[in-house]
């Protein structure tokens, strides 16, 4: 079998099909890997050897009954995948990276999930992240910090960073993140992989451990535009079980994947490049770009006037709306419950919060309760919103003229462990390039597109609602004619 670091989704894919290689045999050489390099990278929170073989063997069985033509049955047949462990999976302990959910073992599958068991994946195990979703390192994780391998020195970028980590590494050939404000992104990037933020919507949010409810949204992380895409055929399409799936109907993501992007219009923001961003990330977007002119893609420049307050809209909506949605983890109804002789309910919740929720988390509980409460809430959450639509109007002007938008997913590269952690606006800062694309609601893709510093940068590919197909085209042309998804890290085992 191939050095299964090196390996795609579709190049597994087609493995199985041949009959090259088995699903239990791809399964275990994956778990072999994870136990060689987890020590150095702690990308999982939880592997679950025992189940992943037994859905291996599964696997192999409907290998052999059904037919290799059965494309859209047999897409993520036998491939071993990990889960951002801010989603449920039946009788799978999913803590959120977080302490108030130390024991918590969800009774149901996510939508996302229970599609993927439906198609034959192979689930590993859980994945680190930041509490809740919350930070852009995963130094915010109750349990590890996750490691990026290119550098174990530095992060690899949040808050999916040990979906991210977990590609990068060859632990697992792809992984569910989630992107709330670019947390599949931004780590794609830090770690050199591809991740797909859909439109919200595409994908169903049941199963979802909420962090905000507005902008939270599923996606797929793997090496290529093309996995991406075979991820997103399966997960795809409106469910009875969340109001917010859209009932938008679900193209054939991988017959899309031409190649051809000659007249694309593809759109370049000055706005997306200002003063911050490290010199050798602007180097390396711009020279994407010209690659993709060079496939006969037109290149226009655009604006988005409201691109300098989306970091501050969304610091007051995404923790206004996680204000209200842990309010739920209280020492009663979910999670850790923190015991005192003679406490009432009050004592209880004030003891059970303290010792359970991480300082980040805390810290966007206060902010959140604050600008919803009597007095503020107008001053601060309405007009959050106004401006909000104002940003979603930006990006709907924009797409008259062009059919995407190119632009770096990052301002700078992985930096070290430890080097941000006491400056959260510094932080929260790193997301300045993907909170506008997500607070609009449209899917954004990255790509990774060469080097800085000796580490990853990845391109940013934004585009219209439901119109994921043409950034994953966009993308698949893309590294069909460059090399940067194919290298891979040298990890000490």
């Amino acid at each position: 079998m191939a050095d299964i670091s090196k390996l795609t989704i579709a190049e597994a894919r087609a493995l199985l099909d041949r009959g090259e290689v088995t699903s239990v045999e791809l399964t275990q050489a994956y778990l072999d890997h994870i136990t060689a390099v987890e020590d150095s990278i702690h990308a999982f929170l939880n592997v679950d050897a025992e189940r992943a073989l037994d859905q291996a063997r599964a696997a192999d069985v409907r290998l052999q009954q059904t037919k290799a033509t059965d494309d859209g049955d047999r897409l993520m047949l036998g491939i071993p995948l990990g889960i951002k462990d801010v989603i449920s999976v039946k009788d799978v302990t999913t803590t959120c990276a977080s302490r108030i959910l130390e024991q918590y073992v969800p009774p149901f599958d996510a939508t996302s999930v229970a599609r993927l068991k439906l198609s034959g994946a192979v689930l590993l195990g859980k994945l680190n992240c930041d509490e809740f979703g919350m930070g852009s390192s995963t130094e915010n994780s109750g349990f590890v910090t996750t490691r990026n391998p290119w550098d174990t020195t530095r992060i690899p970028g949040g808050s999916s960073g040990g979906s991210s980590a977990a590609v990068a590494a060859g632990e697992a050939l792809g992984t569910l993140g989630t992107d709330t404000g670019g947390s599949i992104r931004q780590p794609a990037s830090m770690c050199g992989v591809t991740g797909l933020k859909p439109t919200y919507g595409r994908v169903s949010r049941y199963g979802l451990i909420a962090f905000a409810s507005s902008l939270d949204q599923i996606g797929p992380l793997a090496w290529t535009a093309r996995d991406c895409a075979m991820m997103l055929n399966v997960m795809a399409g409106v469910d009875p079980h969340d109001a917010t799936s859209a009932p938008e109907p679900v193209p054939d993501y991988t017959a899309m994947l031409t190649g051809d992007i000659r007249g694309l219009r593809v759109g370049v923001p000055q706005e997306f490049f200002v003063e911050g961003i490290q010199s050798g990330v602007t180097a390396t977007i711009q020279t994407a770009i010209d690659v993709l002119r060079d496939q006969g893609a037109e290149i226009i420049e655009v604006s988005l006037p409201h691109t300098k307050y989306a970091v501050p809209v969304y610091y007051i909506v995404a923790p206004a709306e996680a204000s209200a949605n842990l309010a739920r983890f209280d020492g009663v109804r979910y999670g850790t419950r923190i015991e005192q002789d003679g406490a009432n309910y009050w004592d209880i919740l004030e003891k059970t919060r303290g010792a359970g929720f991480g300082e980040e988390v805390r810290r966007r509980i206060m902010l959140g309760t604050y600008s919803l409460s009597a007095g503020y809430y107008d001053a601060y959450y309405r007009r959050a919103q106004q401006v909000r639509t104002l940003i979603r109007q930006d990006y709907q002007t924009a797409f008259e003229q062009v059919d995407i938008i190119a632009a770096p997913t990052a301002p700078a590269v992985a930096f070290r462990v430890g080097e941000k952690i006491d400056d959260p606006l510094a932080m929260y800062l790193g997301d300045v390039f993907t909170i506008p694309v997500s607070l609009a609601g449209i899917p954004g893709l990255t790509v990774p597109c060469g080097f800085s510093e000796d580490l990853p940068v990845g391109l940013q590919l934004i585009g219209r609602s439901f119109d994921e197909a043409t950034l994953l085209r966009a993308g698949d042309a893309y590294q069909q004619v460059t090399d940067w998804h194919i290298r891979r890290p040298s990890l000490a085992t």
